[in-house]
């Protein structure tokens, strides 16, 4: 969706002012959230708790720090999926409604989660619709709901760089609509075809991009 999130080629947004020997929280609660994010059971993709931090109004987006918006995106999909209630939020307190029981994880299931474990089989992989070196252009789309599609880039054609191979798409997966699974590339777009004739004809922009974000040229 379009939104105050969705920052990429905006001006006047003010300097990134980076904190000198920044810690890695910086309270407490953060950590938390960290936690309750790697713990939540898998009822939902992250993809859906971005939907959410995307529906966060702007004023309240713009103020936010970084693991507040995260908190409010897992909260949402929390209430969503019967996890737990608004008025057990807003107590603090369990109201034995929210229809799920939640299994608490100990410290060695957790480190389990870190060592290296056998992996599946390879999954089927569909052909894909562009080849390396390929012209295409990135499809000029408004979705009202979530997409890893910018939209500075939006109509703007530009070249395949790199196939990646099969990924979900963020975009059916946010709404529960299944992975939809295609291929995902990297695209080169010349900055002037981004940001016109002031911008070096030298400089270009590799965006990660799925399929049915693009068309061919």
């Amino acid at each position: 969706m379009n939104g105050i999130h969705d920052m990429g080629g905006m001006q006047d947004m003010g300097p990134i002012r980076r904190e000198k020997d920044e810690p890695v929280f910086h309270a407490p609660w953060e950590a938390r959230v960290l936690a309750l994010e790697w713990v939540t059971p898998g009822d939902w993709p992250y993809d859906e708790e971005r939907l959410h931090i995307e529906s966060i109004p702007p004023a309240d987006y713009l103020r936010m720090p970084y693991y507040e918006k995260w908190m409010v995106g897992m909260v949402e999909a929390m209430v969503k999926h019967g996890m737990v209630t608004r008025a057990e939020l807003e107590s603090g307190l369990p109201g034995g409604k929210s229809g799920k029981t939640v299994h608490a994880f100990t410290a060695d299931e957790v480190a389990s989660w870190f060592r290296p474990s056998a992996q599946p089989g390879p999954p089927r992989v569909p052909p894909p619709r562009f080849p390396i070196g390929g012209r295409v252009r990135a499809r000029n789309i408004h979705p009202a709901g979530h997409t890893r599609l910018p939209r500075y880039v939006r109509g703007k054609p530009g070249v395949i760089y790199r196939d990646f191979g099969v990924s979900p798409l963020p975009d059916t997966r946010a709404h529960g609509l299944g992975d939809k699974p295609q291929h995902v590339y990297s695209v080169r777009f010349a900055a002037r075809e981004l940001w016109g004739d002031q911008a070096s004809p030298r400089d270009s922009v590799y965006l990660d991009l799925w399929e049915d974000y693009l068309e061919p040229v």
